[in-house]
């Protein structure tokens, strides 16, 4: 199997997902708990981002580095915008005007 199917096969599966209680489910099967948290930090990170938080003091909050930080800077004034869909969607954070 291509590595754009097993991708495809993924973007499908997370968008089948119905609710927290399956993604919680899903997640504990497919992801360590550490990995868990990383990821939970991740999205944590964006949305202080996104509240204009300073790179700074996330990294002193979630005890990580700053170009850790940057990087999620860097997804929110680069990336596909999909950062951004959630935040609006699940947060009621859009995007600043620039």
């Amino acid at each position: 199997m291509s590595s754009n199917k097993r991708l495809q096969d993924l973007y499908e599966l997370f968008a089948s997902i119905k609710n927290k209680k399956e993604a919680e489910q899903l997640l504990k099967d497919m992801l360590t708990p550490k990995e868990i948290q990383t990821v939970a930090k991740r999205w944590w990170e964006l949305q202080e981002l996104a509240k204009g938080e300073s790179q700074r003091e996330i990294a002193k909050k979630l005890k990580i580095s700053i170009s850790k930080v940057t990087r999620g800077s860097q997804v929110l004034k680069e990336g596909s915008g999909g950062a951004w869909l959630f935040l609006k969607r699940l947060k009621g954070i859009g995007r600043r005007a620039k």
